[in-house]
C-alpha cells in the first residue's frame, strides 16, 4: 500500500480516509516483478536536421555544426553550395535518440525523441529530415523520420517572451523503421535467469515457491536477491518462450522495505504501510520576526533657519508560535502521525522537517529518502 499526502486540503481529507481502511496483500503479475535476462531493449543515437520552422530554427553564425549537417545533406541529395552564404532560420540541429525494443523484427515502428543541439528556440511544426540511429557498435540499426510533436510552446513580442514547457525538445511516434536485427538465439537459453526490479530475499523466495509449484519439480533456485534461476532442461518445457509465457502470469505478494520519500521542492511525502515509530515527543514552533522603518522628517517653520533632517522610528518583535511538546507512543504507525499532523493544519515544509528530526532521533524504523 501507498500512501500520500500533498499540501492540498481537500486530498489529504481523501487520503485520509483511505488510510483508516484495513491493508491487505496485495498480488502482483510475475512479469511487473523481473526483468529476464538478455531479453532487453537498446540505445540509439543519431544527428540530423529538423526542417520547416517558422523562423525558430538555429542561427548559423552560433550553430556552425548546422551548416555542416545542411550542407553534408544537400551534397548527398546532388545540390552543390560550396561557396555559398547560408542564412536560414528555419532550420535546426538535433539529436535523434531511441530504444531498439527486444525481438524488434526489420520493418518494425518505433518511437524516437528528438533534442536540439543548438540556439534554437522551438521545434514545434518541424520535420525530421532522414537521420539513421546508430548503435553503440557503431551500426546502424533504425532510420528515423517525421513531424515533430514538441512538448511546449513560446511565444514573443519585441519586450518581452514567454515559454511554457520545453519547445526544443518533442518527439516523433512511430518515427523510426528498424533496419537492422538485434542477433539473439532465444531458442538456443537452457537456463533462464530472472532478475527483479526491487531486490528482496523475501520476495524472491516466493517466486521461487510460486514457479515451482507450478511446473511441479523443484527447477526454480533463488541465487540471491535480485536473481531466481530456471533450469529448462529439468523442467520439460517445450521452449524459453512457452516457460516465459507460462510463469509471467503467476501471482506474487512482493515485500518491500519500509520506506519514506519526500520531495522538498513540492511538499509531497510519499510512504509505505509498514512505517512504525518509536516513543517519542515532538515540539514544533514557529518563529516569526519582524522589522518595521517608519522614518519621521522633521523640518524648520518657514523662514527659519535650520535644516530638514530625517527622524528614525523602528519596530522590531519577535514572537513564537507554538503547539507545546506533544508525546508519540511506541508502535504508532507514521500514517496516524502525519493524518494527526494534517488535522492539525500542519504544512507540509513543516511535516518533512519533522520526519527529519524524528529520523535523526533514530525513532523512524523506516528508510529516509529526501529528493
Amino acid at each position: 500500500m501507498i500512501r500520500l499526502f500533498h499540501r492540498c486540503a481537500l486530498a489529504a481529507l481523501l487520503i485520509s480516509a483511505w488510510l483508516a481502511q484495513p491493508a491487505g496483500a496485495q498480488l502482483i503479475r510475475l512479469k511487473d516483478l523481473v526483468e529476464v535476462d538478455g531479453v532487453r531493449g537498446n540505445d540509439l543515437v543519431g544527428y540530423g536536421l529538423v526542417v520547416g520552422l517558422n523562423g525558430t530554427g538555429d542561427t548559423l553564425r552560433n550553430a556552425p555544426f548546422t551548416e555542416e549537417i545542411m550542407a553534408n545533406l544537400l551534397e548527398r541529395l546532388g545540390v552543390n553550395i560550396t561557396g555559398e552564404d547560408l542564412r536560414p532560420r528555419n532550420v535546426a540541429a538535433v539529436f535523434v535518440t531511441a530504444s531498439l525494443p527486444p525481438f524488434a523484427r526489420a520493418g518494425a515502428r518505433m518511437d524516437v525523441t528528438v533534442s536540439a543541439m543548438g540556439d534554437a528556440k522551438s521545434l514545434l511544426g518541424g520535420t525530421l529530415v532522414m537521420t539513421p540511429l546508430n548503435g553503440a557498435d557503431g551500426n546502424v540499426y533504425a532510420v528515423a523520420q517525421g513531424t515533430v510533436v514538441a512538448g511546449g510552446i513560446a511565444a514573443e513580442g519585441r519586450a518581452a517572451r514567454v515559454v511554457q514547457g520545453v519547445p526544443t525538445a518533442g518527439s516523433v511516434p512511430a518515427g523510426a523503421r528498424v533496419e537492422r536485427e538485434v542477433a539473439f538465439d532465444f531458442t538456443g537459453v537452457t537456463q533462464l535467469r530472472l532478475a527483479l526490479k526491487v531486490p528482496d530475499f523475501t520476495t524472491a523466495a516466493r517466486i521461487e515457491q510460486a514457479i515451482n509449484a507450478d511446473l511441479g519439480r523443484n527447477v526454480a533456485v533463488m541465487t540471491d536477491a535480485g536473481t531466481v534461476a530456471i533450469d529448462l532442461a529439468a523442467a520439460r518445457i517445450g521452449s524459453p518462450a512457452h516457460a516465459i509465457a507460462r510463469i509471467e502470469r503467476l501471482l506474487i505478494e512482493p515485500e518491500t522495505r519500509a520506506r519514506v520519500v519526500v520531495d522538498q521542492r513540492s511538499g509531497t511525502i510519499v510512504m509505505g504501510a509498514d512505517v512504525r515509530i518509536s516513543r517519542v515527543a515532538v515540539a514544533q514552533g514557529n518563529l516569526t520576526i519582524r522589522v518595521e522603518e517608519a522614518p519621521l522628517v522633521s523640518q524648520p517653520n518657514p523662514f527659519a533657519s535650520g535644516e530638514t533632517v530625517d527622524v528614525p522610528r523602528t519596530s522590531a518583535e519577535i514572537a513564537t508560535d507554538g503547539s507545546g511538546l506533544a508525546e508519540v507512543p511506541a508502535g504508532t504507525s507514521l500514517s496516524e502521525v502525519v493524518a494527526g499532523l494534517n488535522a492539525l493544519g500542519v504544512a507540509p515544509h513543516d511535516m518533512i522537517d519533522i520526519l527529519k528530526s524524528i529520523n535523526a532521533a533514530g525513532a523512524l524504523h523506516a528508510e529516509l529518502v529526501v529528493q
